[in-house]
């Protein structure tokens, strides 16, 4: 008995578009499920080489929820390209004023460093609150 293997071809990939809930949920938990599905794996025809993902809405990054002591102790760290110019902001502060930047920086963590990634990132979409302008897409609601 043989099996085969099927690799998806890009002609072939048929990309949906999902809705995740981030109210209440850990933002981890979320970021790593829609990293997840921006990649394809959640699909019977995965292809690693392949960009086979589909579209993620996340809203309700808002409601989002750190565990633990997170908050205080956790920092998006940056520089911006200038001599003495490191900054860096406590998830407190980043969840009050940005927090589909939260959402975004972790997902985008969560994904290869590469053309794959990248294009993957493309794919989604990302609301601090429960309104997003995605509804002529018809995206239907993913339950974590």
């Amino acid at each position: 008995m043989s099996t085969t293997t099927t690799m998806v071809k890009v002609d072939e990939i048929n990309r949906k578009w999902y809705i995740l809930d981030a109210a209440g949920q850990p933002l981890g938990r979320v970021a790593a499920k829609a990293a997840s599905i921006l990649r394809g794996k959640h699909k019977v025809d995965f292809t690693p080489n392949a960009d086979c993902g589909d579209h993620v809405i996340i809203i309700n990054c808002g409601k989002a929820v750190l565990t633990g002591k997170k908050l205080d102790q956790k920092f998006e760290i940056w520089h911006t390209g200038w001599i003495g110019h490191l900054k860096k902001v406590s998830y407190r502060e980043l969840m009050e004023k940005r927090p589909e930047h939260a959402m975004f920086i972790a997902v985008e963590g969560m994904l290869p460093n590469n053309h794959i990634g990248r294009t993957s990132m493309k794919r989604l979409r990302v609301y601090a609150g429960a309104e997003h302008k995605n509804q002529a897409q018809k995206p239907e609601l993913y339950t974590l």
